[in-house]
């Protein structure tokens, strides 16, 4: 980049300016010793360039300490230091342990464990049996010396296998709901993971903003020396103002989103109090095809949302085949000992009895529990068709994010590495001005944003594959853990 300095000579000159001046009067008839003790003068604003295509050597003076430092030779391409390795010098967080501390403090968790023990409750209260009557019965008491005095127990005796078959019901409603808590383990983790990675993809953008940002700077010092030295012009330093206000706001707003994702990481683990730790972890740089209609079939077989699902169906069944027994009349029995003082004899009792199934067969409950294997059935295959939609879904995620890396990596940024390697040259060589590597640099940077960006996106696709497409660790859980209404529904017969 060959530049000859001029000023009027009317017009004050800065001291900068009248030493090239000077510096460059004297190039023309020193040798080379005395060029090397002007570049010493001048080593932190001047240096000598000597190259001509023509083979005729030409000699000028041109600021070069900010520019090396701006562009060193070879120019490197911006990449984040080792997030691991930083990580463990700072005491950081890995996946694994922000997900025990989720698994163990998450209130959803919490609460569908709470079901599940309401279900085993419900489970135990239905298969028992009814406690026996006993009591104490007198008659002709006015009558002195005919009265009868008589003690008795009571017991009614369950008909129709009802409280195995209650069991079964329940047990059913049991498995549900330690399938649903499965599910939302699930929901947790891949939440966890998916804030985890965006936490991670933040963190090493910062990593390059702030490298960059150094560069921004040093351009505009650069620019306002260029200018003082008559170089360069206002329009460069505004430029590259604006480079570095660009770069300012991009890393403001990243660290709003990293505050924001970490909220969130605290929120889910049920520790909202949780202080910022940087993480420790690696982003995924390539993948496979996957077979997303196999993978369709195993997700469904697999999870424990369908299967949840199925158990309910079971239990469907279960409690039809429990409601077509009802009409069996239970057998009550009472037998009862005691006196008859008019005949100073002893007395022995024994009564039998069943409600005769006229009125009440229990139609009624028998029509809604086939209804409700219906409507367990059509829920079944709504969930299979809500995961295949999710996952279809993510297969979008997961297969754009997998084209940008393997196009970024491959393409993109060899390109942009190559074209700001050219830019490079080509400033050396004076060819193109210094706002114009830094835009290359600035293309080198943004391309390096994005590339990481596709990381993240195909982390996040990934880890709702690992957990079945199930998401939404703080939403509203499904508490079916039943009642022990079969109970009474045993023993009223009515």
């Amino acid at each position: 980049m060959n530049r000859s300095l001029t000023q009027k000579e009317a017009e004050p000159k800065k001291p900068l300016v009248a030493a090239l001046e000077k510096a460059e009067a004297k190039a023309q008839d020193r040798e080379t010793d005395e060029l090397d003790a002007l570049e010493e003068e001048f080593v932190s604003t001047v240096s000598l360039d000597s190259t001509d295509g023509s083979s005729e050597k030409s000699e000028s003076i041109k600021l070069i300490d900010a520019e090396e430092q701006l562009y060193p030779s070879p120019l490197e391409p911006i990449q984040a230091p080792a997030v691991g390795e930083q990580a463990v010098l700072a005491g950081g967080m890995t996946l694994d342990q922000l997900e025990a501390i989720a698994l163990e403090n998450n209130p959803a968790i919490q609460e569908l464990a709470a079901t599940t023990q309401k279900a085993a409750g419900f489970r135990e209260q239905v298969t028992t049996r009814p406690n026996p009557t006993v009591g104490y019965q007198a008659q002709q008491l006015a009558d002195r010396g005919t009265d009868q005095h008589l003690a008795y127990v009571e017991r009614e005796f369950v008909t129709g296998n009802k409280l195995e078959l209650n069991n079964r019901v329940l047990n059913a409603t049991l498995a549900a709901q330690l399938q649903e808590l499965e599910a939302q383990r699930f929901r947790v983790r891949t939440d966890i993971q998916i804030r985890f990675y965006q936490a991670l993809a933040l963190q090493r953008q910062l990593d390059l903003i702030r490298e960059f940002s150094e560069v921004a700077e040093k351009g505009v010092d650069f620019a306002q020396q260029r200018m003082e030295a008559g170089e360069g012009t206002r329009v460069d330093i505004l430029q590259s103002k604006i480079l570095l206000n660009e770069v300012q706001l991009t890393q403001r707003q990243t660290q709003a989103r990293l505050a924001a994702v970490w909220r969130e990481i605290a929120a889910l683990s049920g520790v909202p109090e949780m202080e910022y730790s940087r993480l420790e972890g690696t982003l995924p740089s390539e993948s496979g095809i996957v077979d997303w209609e196999g993978l369709a079939s195993n997700i469904v077989t697999s999870s424990p949302e369908y299967a949840a699902a199925h158990d309910r169906i079971s239990r469907a069944y279960a409690a039809l085949e429990r409601q077509e027994v009802q009409p069996i009349p239970n057998m009550t029995a009472q037998l009862g000992a005691g006196v008859d003082y008019g005949t100073n004899s002893g007395m022995l009792n024994l009564q039998i009895g069943v409600p005769l199934p006229i009125s009440n067969k229990n139609l009624g409950n028998i029509d809604a529990a086939n209804a409700e294997i219906c409507r367990a059935q059509m829920e079944a295959q709504r969930i299979k068709n809500s995961i295949e939609e999710r996952l279809a879904v993510v297969s979008k995620e997961y297969d754009t994010a997998t084209a940008a890396i393997d196009l970024y990596s491959n393409d993109i940024l060899p390109s942009a590495k190559e074209s700001l390697d050219l830019a490079n040259q080509a400033y050396q060589a004076g060819e193109v001005g210094f706002v114009q590597i830094l835009l290359a640099r600035k293309t080198f940077f943004d391309t390096n944003l994005k590339y990481v960006d596709a990381q993240a996106q195909l982390a996040g696709a990934q880890s709702k594959i690992d957990g079945f497409v199930l998401t939404g660790g703080l939403n509203s859980v499904r508490d079916d853990s039943g009642d022990s209404s079969l109970r009474d529904q045993t023993f009223s017969q009515q």
